[in-house]
Protein backbone atom coordinates (compact mmCIF):
# COMPACT_ATOMS: atom_id res chain seq x y z
CA UNK A 1 0.00 0.00 0.00
CA UNK A 2 1.02 3.18 -1.09
CA UNK A 3 1.21 6.88 1.37
CA UNK A 4 -1.45 8.23 -0.89
CA UNK A 5 -3.68 5.14 -0.50
CA UNK A 6 -6.80 6.10 1.53
CA UNK A 7 -6.95 3.15 4.07
CA UNK A 8 -10.84 4.11 5.17
CA UNK A 9 -14.30 3.72 2.94
CA UNK A 10 -16.05 5.70 5.67
CA UNK A 11 -16.83 8.53 4.60
CA UNK A 12 -15.58 11.69 7.14
CA UNK A 13 -17.49 13.04 9.38
CA UNK A 14 -17.28 16.22 7.73
CA UNK A 15 -19.48 14.61 4.31
CA UNK A 16 -22.62 13.12 6.62
CA UNK A 17 -26.03 14.41 6.50
CA UNK A 18 -26.60 15.90 10.16
CA UNK A 19 -29.43 14.02 11.93
CA UNK A 20 -32.86 15.86 11.31
CA UNK A 21 -33.87 17.72 14.25
CA UNK A 22 -36.43 16.59 16.25
CA UNK A 23 -39.73 17.73 16.47
CA UNK A 24 -41.12 19.81 19.12
CA UNK A 25 -44.83 19.79 20.13
CA UNK A 26 -46.06 23.17 21.56
CA UNK A 27 -49.24 22.92 23.80
CA UNK A 28 -51.37 25.68 23.27
CA UNK A 29 -52.91 27.00 26.57
CA UNK A 30 -56.20 25.58 25.48
CA UNK A 31 -55.27 22.05 26.04
CA UNK A 32 -53.75 23.13 29.17
CA UNK A 33 -50.62 22.06 31.29
CA UNK A 34 -50.34 18.52 32.66
CA UNK A 35 -52.49 16.06 31.09
CA UNK A 36 -52.18 15.96 27.46
CA UNK A 37 -48.72 17.50 27.45
CA UNK A 38 -47.78 14.68 29.83
CA UNK A 39 -49.32 11.75 27.37
CA UNK A 40 -47.23 13.35 24.89
CA UNK A 41 -43.82 13.33 26.67
CA UNK A 42 -45.14 9.44 27.74
CA UNK A 43 -45.24 8.72 24.19
CA UNK A 44 -41.82 9.99 23.67
CA UNK A 45 -42.73 13.72 22.02
CA UNK A 46 -40.57 16.53 22.92
CA UNK A 47 -42.97 18.72 24.23
CA UNK A 48 -42.90 22.66 25.10
CA UNK A 49 -46.28 24.15 27.18
CA UNK A 50 -47.43 27.41 26.56
CA UNK A 51 -47.41 28.25 30.24
CA UNK A 52 -43.34 27.64 30.72
CA UNK A 53 -43.01 30.02 27.94
CA UNK A 54 -45.93 33.20 27.78
CA UNK A 55 -47.92 34.46 30.07
CA UNK A 56 -51.98 33.48 30.07
CA UNK A 57 -53.11 36.56 28.50
CA UNK A 58 -50.38 36.29 25.90
CA UNK A 59 -52.09 37.20 22.33
CA UNK A 60 -52.39 34.20 19.50
CA UNK A 61 -50.34 36.50 17.01
CA UNK A 62 -47.35 37.36 19.54
CA UNK A 63 -46.61 33.60 20.75
CA UNK A 64 -47.89 32.31 16.79
CA UNK A 65 -44.87 34.45 15.75
CA UNK A 66 -42.01 33.14 18.39
CA UNK A 67 -43.17 29.39 18.20
CA UNK A 68 -43.10 29.44 14.53
CA UNK A 69 -39.33 31.45 14.53
CA UNK A 70 -38.43 28.22 17.15
CA UNK A 71 -39.74 25.93 14.44
CA UNK A 72 -42.00 24.60 16.83
CA UNK A 73 -45.60 22.06 15.74
CA UNK A 74 -48.56 23.93 17.65
CA UNK A 75 -51.32 22.09 18.92
CA UNK A 76 -54.50 23.56 20.11
CA UNK A 77 -58.19 22.81 19.88
CA UNK A 78 -59.03 26.20 18.87
CA UNK A 79 -60.69 25.97 15.95
CA UNK A 80 -61.44 29.89 14.65
CA UNK A 81 -57.52 30.16 14.57
CA UNK A 82 -57.55 29.29 10.79
CA UNK A 83 -60.27 32.05 10.72
CA UNK A 84 -59.12 35.02 12.71
CA UNK A 85 -56.96 37.14 10.07
CA UNK A 86 -54.69 38.57 12.35
CA UNK A 87 -53.66 34.41 13.68
CA UNK A 88 -53.69 33.55 10.55
CA UNK A 89 -51.67 36.01 9.26
CA UNK A 90 -49.59 35.72 12.02
CA UNK A 91 -49.41 31.94 11.50
CA UNK A 92 -48.34 32.28 7.77
CA UNK A 93 -45.62 34.29 8.04
CA UNK A 94 -43.82 32.25 10.67
CA UNK A 95 -44.19 29.39 9.01
CA UNK A 96 -46.44 27.62 11.76
CA UNK A 97 -47.10 23.84 11.10
CA UNK A 98 -50.63 23.97 13.50
CA UNK A 99 -52.88 20.67 14.55
CA UNK A 100 -56.32 21.66 15.43
CA UNK A 101 -58.16 19.37 17.60
CA UNK A 102 -61.68 18.50 15.26
CA UNK A 103 -63.92 17.24 18.17
CA UNK A 104 -66.46 18.37 20.30
CA UNK A 105 -65.56 20.15 23.22
CA UNK A 106 -66.92 17.19 25.86
CA UNK A 107 -63.75 15.45 26.28
CA UNK A 108 -61.93 15.04 28.74
CA UNK A 109 -58.09 15.72 29.28
CA UNK A 110 -56.96 12.22 28.59
CA UNK A 111 -59.22 11.23 26.17
CA UNK A 112 -57.65 14.45 24.18
CA UNK A 113 -54.14 13.12 24.99
CA UNK A 114 -54.75 9.93 23.70
CA UNK A 115 -56.18 11.19 20.08
CA UNK A 116 -52.62 13.55 20.12
CA UNK A 117 -50.53 10.46 21.21
CA UNK A 118 -52.54 8.31 18.87
CA UNK A 119 -52.04 11.01 15.76
CA UNK A 120 -48.76 11.30 16.41
CA UNK A 121 -47.04 9.59 13.96
CA UNK A 122 -49.33 11.16 11.49
CA UNK A 123 -48.18 14.22 12.33
CA UNK A 124 -45.05 13.80 12.06
CA UNK A 125 -45.16 12.37 8.85
CA UNK A 126 -47.31 15.55 7.43
CA UNK A 127 -44.72 17.79 9.10
CA UNK A 128 -42.11 16.08 7.32
CA UNK A 129 -43.61 15.86 3.56
CA UNK A 130 -45.41 19.02 3.84
CA UNK A 131 -43.91 22.77 3.50
CA UNK A 132 -45.06 25.26 6.15
CA UNK A 133 -46.96 27.09 6.75
CA UNK A 134 -49.79 24.69 7.74
CA UNK A 135 -53.07 23.63 9.33
CA UNK A 136 -53.98 20.33 9.90
CA UNK A 137 -56.92 18.78 11.41
CA UNK A 138 -57.10 15.95 14.17
CA UNK A 139 -60.10 14.20 14.40
CA UNK A 140 -61.85 12.01 17.28
CA UNK A 141 -60.38 8.82 15.64
CA UNK A 142 -57.09 10.62 15.59
CA UNK A 143 -57.05 11.23 11.39
CA UNK A 144 -54.98 13.82 10.41
CA UNK A 145 -56.07 16.45 6.90
CA UNK A 146 -53.98 18.89 5.84
CA UNK A 147 -56.97 21.78 5.03
CA UNK A 148 -54.35 24.87 4.78
CA UNK A 149 -51.09 25.42 3.69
Amino acid sequence: MTANEDTSKKPSAASLPSPPEPLVFFVDRSLGRKIIPGALREAGAEVRVHDEHFPQDTRDEVWLGDVGKRGWVVLTKDKHIRYRAVELHALRAANVLAFVLAARGDLSGVEVGQIFVKALPAMKKLCETTSPPFIALVSRDSKVTLIKS
